[in-house]
């Protein structure tokens, strides 16, 4: 598998265990397959960048694909609430919260590499607005369907890492994909919101999953 990391250094070994706490999946190395998206990632203070390149052999590593159809998105928002920074600021979040950690938080610990979703700032405004019971889950669903904006592989073991062979980079101009990442989150967001803004009246919404108590194995989740 080729991978890409965006960041505004050259990184030919990436260091087990470095990184920030409160990322999607926590502490892990974060990539994309996407070499435009690497580039955009890179760019975020307009300054050039870099888009770092390597092989990741795939032989015996545990892969954690939360984009299989056996997942639903609410395996992927109960990580979200376990490993990122979320301020609760009603009761019907807190119920959310409780429910998605009580009956779809993955133990991700026996995994080397996990794919998913990326809550970038646009998607985790989506992730909150759901749990606040103010968009449904079919909303949800597509927003995160809109291009591969928010797709990323994280390697999480020393294991994956080790299976990791630095190729090169290339140098992400400021210039060209400062603006381009500032217009694809803007052309998500307004995708999003004029779906949003639509009634979804035979919606499921945080309230009725948990009323009804729904849980993993649900068909009315997928």
């Amino acid at each position: 598998m080729i991978l890409y990391h965006g960041s505004r250094e050259i990184i030919k070994k990436p260091e087990y265990g470095k990184g920030k706490l409160y990322n999607d999946y926590g502490v892990g190395f974060y990539c994309t397959e996407h070499l435009e998206l690497a580039k955009e990632w890179s760019c975020v203070e307009n300054i050039d960048g870099y888009a770092n390149q390597y092989e990741l052999d795939m032989s015996g590593l545990k892969v954690l694909n939360l984009l299989d159809k056996k997942y639903s998105i609410l395996h992927w928002l109960a990580l979200l609430m376990e490993y990122r920074q979320f301020r609760i600021s009603t009761p019907v979040m807190r119920l959310g919260v409780k429910w998605l950690k009580d009956n779809f938080l993955i133990d991700i610990s026996k995994y080397d590499v996990i794919i998913g979703y990326r809550a970038d700032d646009s998607y985790f405004a989506f992730a909150r607005a759901f749990i606040n019971n103010e968009i449904s889950l079919s909303q949800l669903s597509y927003a995160m369907r809109l291009g591969k904006l928010g797709e990323q592989v994280v390697l999480k073991s020393k294991r994956a890492l080790e299976a990791l062979e630095f190729i090169g980079y290339c140098v992400a101009d400021n210039n060209i994909y400062y603006t381009k990442r500032k217009e694809c989150n803007d052309k998500a967001r307004r995708a999003y919101w004029e779906e949003a803004e639509k009634e979804d009246i035979n919606g499921l919404f945080m309230s009725d999953i948990i009323r009804e108590g729904m849980k993993a194995d649900d068909g009315r989740l997928q």
